[in-house]
């Protein structure tokens, strides 16, 4: 006969021990991340920055001329750039982050360079007479500014910046009039969209 062996139940587990685990894991990896990472980006001011894109929609679309609907639109360009400034720089304040240092200064680094080539496209573009080209132009310099500088802040950030490409990019083969539309969609709708859910996860 084979000796009778005492069945050995396993240890009961701690109840709510790998909840605290993963929790605790969690909450690591968040400091991790915001420790290395943007996180000035402003939801409301991109809320705000929508809300003047969709107004500036509406303008543009019953200008009467071309250099109208241009105008509007630059005239755009510099509010949301004044709104998305002033936004950040009170959120880096009272988050107590620096604004331009570490992963701010590499936001800017990666956001600065495709503005500038969009500034400069527009131009050239408008010199040859090909406006028709601008929204897909502008959507897809914007958005490969939004994916690089948000390399280096929170994940809404380059996820924002691809939807804009993608908005560019169906500009681009799309009839040029629908091009007011798509500015529409993209500075206006994507932003506030995005801006809502960076301000509810991320503050400010």
């Amino acid at each position: 006969m084979l000796p009778c062996r005492p069945l050995r139940r396993p240890a009961p587990k701690a109840p709510g021990l790998d909840h605290q685990a993963m929790e605790d894991i969690r909450y690591i990896r968040e400091t991790l991340e915001r420790s290395t990472s943007f996180t000035a980006v402003p939801g409301k001011g991109g809320v705000l920055m929508g809300i003047t894109g969709l107004l500036a929609a509406g303008v543009a679309v019953r200008m009467p001329s071309a250099d109208g609907w241009l105008a509007t639109w630059m005239l755009e360009a510099l509010v949301a750039l004044a709104l998305g400034g002033w936004t950040m720089r009170r959120k880096a304040r009272a988050a107590n982050v620096p604004l331009l240092s570490g992963p701010g200064r590499k936001f800017a680094l990666g956001l600065s360079p495709p503005l500038l080539a969009g500034g400069l496209r527009t131009v050239g573009l408008y010199r040859a007479g090909l406006l028709s080209a601008l929204p897909g132009t502008w959507l897809l310099l914007y958005g490969a500014g939004v994916v690089t500088g948000g390399a280096f802040s929170v994940r809404a950030v380059p996820l924002m910046g691809a939807c804009l490409m993608a908005l560019g990019a169906a500009a681009l083969f799309s009839p040029a009039a629908w091009g007011n539309a798509f500015l529409a969609a993209g500075f206006g709708g994507v932003h506030i969209v995005f801006g809502v859910l960076i301000a509810r996860r991320y503050g400010g």
